[in-house]
């Protein structure tokens, strides 16, 4: 009998421990709004464009609903997952979505000036490219606005702000 009980102890707490785990991931990581993958309408959110330049995957545009806090939380918002550098965090994007990849950019510090992610801002569809002055977890962009990310030695993106 002890044998029984012994096992059923340690099912109960197997299954503890993974309830406390998703407890704690739902409180660490909630859920992001949802994201559209065109330019916002009118100010329902901040654009984000994404110019992967010579990564390879083209230009990509999405929305991020609402009233993003800051730069990163657009692009992120806008379904893009970003990788800060192991020195700086996500107070540095070195990647976003996987790019470039670790065997080229191990992302420990900045990357070089020739390839890196630039920040830029748009004050609406058809406006100018700005580069930013402030870091992206810095910046509290506008729903209206047009939040731009170009890979390469700080180009803007190759199009027009959407």
């Amino acid at each position: 009998m002890s044998g029984f009980y012994e096992s059923g102890r340690r099912w109960l707490a197997g299954i503890m421990a993974v309830a406390v785990v998703a407890i704690g991931l739902i409180a660490v990581e909630p859920s992001p709004r949802a994201a559209e993958a065109a330019a916002c309408t009118g100010t329902s959110g901040v654009t984000v464009v994404v110019d992967y330049g010579s990564l390879g995957g083209g230009v990509q545009v999405a929305c991020a609903l609402g009233d993003p806090a800051t730069g990163l939380a657009a692009l992120q918002g806008a379904g893009f997952t970003a990788t800060g550098t192991q020195r700086w965090g996500l107070a540095f994007v070195c990647r976003i979505n996987g790019k470039p990849t670790a065997a080229t950019e191990p992302c420990v510090n900045t990357p070089p000036a020739s390839a890196y992610w630039s920040y830029w801002h748009a004050s609406g569809s058809g406006a100018a490219w700005t580069y930013s002055t402030l870091g992206a977890s810095s910046y509290d962009p506008a729903p209206g606005t047009v939040e731009g990310w170009s890979f390469g030695s700080g180009t803007a993106p190759s199009i027009t702000a959407p």
